[in-house]
């Protein structure tokens, strides 16, 4: 994204924060001076959860409601408070701060574990200490420096082990299989360290099947082979110790030129589904909730981040792959409208099911956690 565009970025989101807002149909409006509109399917609405999380990108719902947020650039991780169960914030409290790009979160039986690079923290009884927070603990410190895709989202599988992915530290290289381009995994207290994913350029967000349990994840390909390829992917890991291609093959079957002819791309693991080109797909999530019509459950939804490379920006929204019996993928958008033409106000990071249903979506550009909700037209 050029300089203009973050400046542009920034200035709605400050509009955004400093106005009233109230949603109509599918349209976010601030009094009578109406924002970009999102579009949504008939029957969702799109309204704002909360309006000062400044830099948000990975959630994880703790007790109570509470909803954790993680940054990139800003070093720090919030807790967002509901406290009268209004469906809107009443308070960001800033629970941490100085750490090296903290983008990830996950709660776990009363403790906040946090990713910052080369390093896993948590912090113990989390709930009842969120305006007094004391040190956390260091659970492992044995991950790379690098901060080329050295931001880390992380989760807690349904193992009880938390998953950590480390990207390349590179756009396109053949770094050390064991340290990079991974996903892997390791106990709560931070032994136990192993590698369940490898040949993955950088995941930034990843769930499990609520029936099967098998871990999906998405994965940003390569930059620098054209607007049209290669695709971000969907993966879908079966089992353990698959390798999913990078830096040999990307997509379904595009050889890279520098080390694809190396290893052909018939011996790895194909995506589950090609996503759109340079779309930065980062969170996601299976939709376990009630609140959206049947077909919609147990079904994927993405937040693509958008590109920073392509001649014409793609992405800026959430999208949805859908299943069917036979296991065929089908991707299409959901939710559109933070980037009018070239000019993006703001740019999707994460997503998140709720409790009653409700899915929400973090934003790193214009600092909101939006709450999209449906009821019958």
């Amino acid at each position: 994204m050029s300089a203009d565009h973050v400046v542009m970025s920034r200035v709605v989101g400050m509009i955004c924060v400093s106005l009233m807002l109230f949603h109509v149909g599918n349209r976010i409006e601030a009094g009578a001076l109406p924002l970009e509109t999102i579009k949504l399917p008939p029957g969702f609405t799109i309204a704002v959860y909360a309006d000062n999380v400044p830099n948000a990108r990975g959630m994880a719902l703790g007790q109570d409601g509470t909803l954790f947020v993680g940054t990139r650039d800003k070093g720090e991780v919030y807790a967002v408070l509901d406290k009268n169960g209004d469906q809107r914030a009443d308070e960001v409290l800033t629970i941490a701060r100085g750490l090296h790009m903290p983008a990830g979160v996950a709660y776990r039986k009363g403790s906040l574990y946090v990713s910052a690079v080369d390093r896993l923290l948590r912090f113990d009884d989390i709930d009842t200490q969120l305006k007094h927070v004391p040190p956390p603990t260091v659970i492992a410190d044995h991950f790379p420096k690098e901060t080329s895709h050295g931001w880390k989202f992380i989760a807690f599988g349904p193992d009880e082990k938390l998953y950590v992915p480390v990207g390349a530290p590179c756009n396109i290289c053949e770094p050390d299989p064991d340290r990079y381009a991974l996903i892997g995994r390791l106990n709560p207290d931070g032994s136990g360290y192993e590698i369940v994913a490898r040949g993955v350029r950088n995941s930034v967000g990843f769930d499990w099947d609520p029936t099967t349990h098998d871990l999906w994840f998405t994965e940003n390909g390569r930059d620098h082979l054209g607007d049209t390829q290669p695709p971000d992917e969907l993966n879908h890991a079966t089992k353990a110790g698959l390798h999913f291609g990078y830096p040999y093959c990307h997509g379904k079957a595009i050889t890279d030129p520098q080390y694809g002819r190396k290893q052909a791309c018939r011996e790895f693991t194909e995506p589950a589904a090609e996503l759109g080109p340079h779309v930065a797909a980062l969170g996601m999530r299976f939709y376990t909730g009630t609140m959206f019509p049947k077909e919609y459950r147990n079904q994927i939804f993405i937040a693509e981040h958008g590109s920073w490379n392509r001649s014409e920006k793609i992405g800026y929204r959430i999208t949805l792959v859908s299943r069917d019996e036979q296991g065929r993928t089908r991707y299409s958008v959901f939710a559109e409208g933070w980037i009018q033409g070239q000019r993006a106000w703001g740019r999707p990071a994460d997503v998140l099911v709720m409790p009653d249903g409700a899915l929400l979506v973090s934003d790193d550009s214009a600092g909101m956690i939006y709450r999209i909700t449906y009821s019958e037209p």
